[in-house]
């Protein structure tokens, strides 16, 4: 009989002897497994996390206590011992289980993220508010008290954020508990030296050695049963007992004013469970040093965990009968093997993606031009570097989760005469906005930002959205803002950026794969702040017929969906159908003659309305000191867009095909309205737009 069910929680499982924990785990593995074969997802962090997941409820009450990811994608363990096994079948969906914690499902999920390094500052922040309140942990006086744990991977805790919680946290008095969940990965290998230095850690035996050691000297203490009382009756000698174990971390952590224990055995249950009984009761900041195996218990996910992060669906095949779907497609139980022998896995994909399209375009880049260096923030498959790093590793680096770092770190190679590309998350850079300000933009320095993952993203929901980038960018002075609709359009702006060396510059595109709709027509290189004409007639040359004129200025990959629309509005109205190219500076030019022929117009974008490309054109047209009373502005709305499927997130922001062709027909029945009124732009979207 299986022991995960639907309204399985910690109070059940607290009710288990640890002999049967280890089935546990290999249910709670099936069920991920079977899932995210069929969705997609995050696997091998989650795999390698279930022990210490386990061990963390078992010990600790965290509707009581407190429990802080940081990141959160290796959430799913703990969703499933907390009554969500239900939602599991559409996960990454708004009716399933967040891909991320989501405190709207359950009490046991206290903050949304999705950014690596805030775990531990957010959980100082609960710890100092409990103790103003009055409801902390305090031995002898508040046992029943709350206690605060954060679990932090090797490859977060060197984000500069992570350090600073760390610094901070040594100054607390009190019970607090950082899991360091060492598994040698992040989505690739972690860099730096501090994951050298950790490197160095997990060959040593030495800590081992040492706890034997103690058990054996504390069995003969008065009172010196655990950990707990050595610290106490120890004091610092115990603590130097520790931190001179050569390569300890506790050599690390100390210089924080934090205790460290470890490296232990992040997949042994029994001593998992020992240690963090021991630390619950610790009145001191203490770290404890967990190592971990990314993709634990399934075959394929521990040789390439990379791969298996977070992969689209799969199915396993057989070796020699490559339609023969194996144990993918078979419903979870708890005697279904996750490897058979003579298999593989096949990863869903769905075409070639902007990804793909980036990396390969840098390659080519580097291989022409020897002064173009590149850098990611530990993102080498996620930004398609991984196909340039081992190509060029004296000129392109991955620093690990650091992005303010490698952004200052591509401004000073720009000042030594290089030409930096930075390929990053949209929703990561916004972690390097200051550098962006104060060590490119005021500089003058030509850093050239690629944007993957702009806009909408699918499962990942809110904590991923790349909503914001345009926005921010186009507060500096001198700064260039691109987008690209399709691949030749991605190759031509890398191109500009390549020769633009006045400021920075930036290009923006989507997680998606890239649209062939134009593969007929040659693309031209970008000029800069010149819009592109891909469907319809010239401004002038609009409504010879008597059919009402309409112009789209769509920034990014809308421009295809807006060709679709236009084409299946062509017998109600003219509609011209610009790719805009530049956010900033804007195609003003083209602005002034649709705003002085009375010519309404559509803007889109995979963007926040607020302070976006439509933005731009709402404020040029008053710069310009013209009419904008038929402007039509579409975007993404002021409220956040949780997770599912992009293309059911571009129809609930409005900005489809249909959307597009509803602001069409709007904007084409402003046609009549006086333009010596004042200004009255739009701005819809789904919710709002005219049906």
């Amino acid at each position: 009989m299986p022991i995960l069910t639907h309204s399985f929680t910690p109070h059940d499982l607290r009710k288990l002897p640890v002999s049967e924990l280890p089935n546990l785990a290999r249910e709670i593995r099936e069920h991920i497994v079977s899932q995210v074969s069929r969705s997609g997802g995050h696997l091998a962090p989650n795999l390698g996390v279930v022990e210490l997941t386990i061990a963390l409820h078992y010990v600790f009450d965290f509707l009581h206590d407190r429990l802080v990811f940081d990141v959160g994608h290796q959430c799913y363990p703990h969703k499933l011992l907390t009554g969500r096994l239900g939602l599991l079948s559409k996960l990454r969906t708004r009716e399933g289980m967040a891909g991320f914690p989501e405190p709207s499902e359950s009490p046991y999920d206290l903050f949304r993220v999705g950014h690596a390094g805030t775990g531990i500052s957010t959980a100082v922040g609960l710890a100092r508010g409990d103790l103003l309140n009055g409801e902390s942990y305090v031995p002898g006086d508040r046992p029943d008290g709350r206690r605060v744990v954060t679990l932090i991977g090797d490859a977060s805790i060197v984000n500069g954020v992570a350090m600073e919680g760390l610094n901070n946290a040594g100054t607390l008095r009190r019970q607090f508990l950082v899991i360091l969940n060492d598994n040698g990965m992040s989505i690739s290998r972690p860099q730096g030296a501090v994951s050298q230095y950790f490197d160095r850690l997990r060959l040593s035996h030495r800590y081992g050695d040492f706890k034997k050691s103690a058990r054996r000297i504390l069995e003969h203490m008065p009172g010196g049963e655990s950990l707990i009382d050595a610290y106490h009756k120890m004091g610092e000698m115990t603590k130097a007992m520790v931190n001179e174990q050569p390569g300890a971390a506790g050599g690390w952590f100390e210089h924080f004013g934090l205790l460290s224990v470890g490296p232990i055995d992040g997949h042994d249950l029994p001593q998992l469970i020992e240690f963090l009984g021991e630390a619950r009761d610790l009145d001191k900041p203490l770290v404890l040093h967990v190592k971990t195996v990314k993709g634990k218990g399934y075959e394929f996910a521990e040789k390439d965990s990379s791969r298996f992060h977070s992969p689209g669906a799969f199915k396993v095949v057989d070796e020699g009968d490559p339609e023969t779907e194996r144990a993918s497609e078979e419903p979870p139980t708890t005697t279904t093997p996750l490897v058979r022998e003579g298999c593989r896995v096949e990863i869903k994909s769905e075409g070639r993606s902007f990804t793909t399209a980036f990396g390969e375009a840098m390659v080519d880049l580097m291989h022409r031009d020897p002064k173009v260096v590149a850098c990611t923030a530990a993102m080498p498959d996620g930004t398609g570097m991984n196909k340039v790093l081992p190509r060029f590793p004296d000129r392109a680096w991955d620093v690990g989760i650091c992005e303010s770092h490698a952004f200052d770190m591509m401004a000073g190679l720009a000042r030594t005469g290089f030409k930096p590309f930075l390929a990053v998350y949209s929703t990561f850079f916004q972690r390097a906005f200051d550098q962006a300000f104060q060590e490119a933009a005021l500089q003058g320095l030509p850093v050239r930002l690629c944007l993957d993952r702009a806009g909408l993203v699918g499962g990942d929901g809110a904590v991923h959205h790349g909503f914001c980038d345009t926005a921010l960018l186009r507060t500096l002075p001198g700064a260039v803002v691109t987008a690209a609709i399709d691949e030749p359009a991605l190759l031509a702006a890398l191109e500009f950026m390549r020769t633009f060396d006045s400021g920075l510059s930036s290009v923006r595109y989507p997680r998606d794969v890239v649209s062939n709709l134009l593969a007929h027509e040659t693309c031209p290189p970008f000029d800069l702040g010149k819009a592109r004409r891909i469907f319809g007639p010239a401004p002038s040359a609009a409504s010879r017929d008597g059919r009402p004129a309409v112009a789209v200025l769509a920034f990014g990959t809308p421009a295809i969906d807006a060709v679709s629309a236009a084409t299946s509005l062509c017998d109600e109205y003219e509609v011209t159908v610009y790719d805009a190219r530049f956010a900033k500076p804007l195609d003003t030019a083209l602005l002034r003659e649709l705003l002085e022929l009375q010519i309404p117009i559509v803007t889109v974008e995979d963007h926040s309305v607020v302070g976006g490309f439509g933005s731009a054109v709402l404020e040029a047209a008053q710069e310009l000191n013209l009419s904008a009373s038929r402007l039509v502005r579409m975007g993404l709305p002021d409220h956040w867009i949780m997770q599912d499927s992009r293309t059911s997130q571009l129809a609930e922001a409005g900005i489809d095909v249909p959307g597009i062709a509803r602001a069409i027909r709007h904007a084409a029945s402003l046609a009549g309205d006086d333009p010596s009124s004042p200004a009255r732009p739009s701005s819809i979207h789904r919710q709002s737009a005219p049906r």
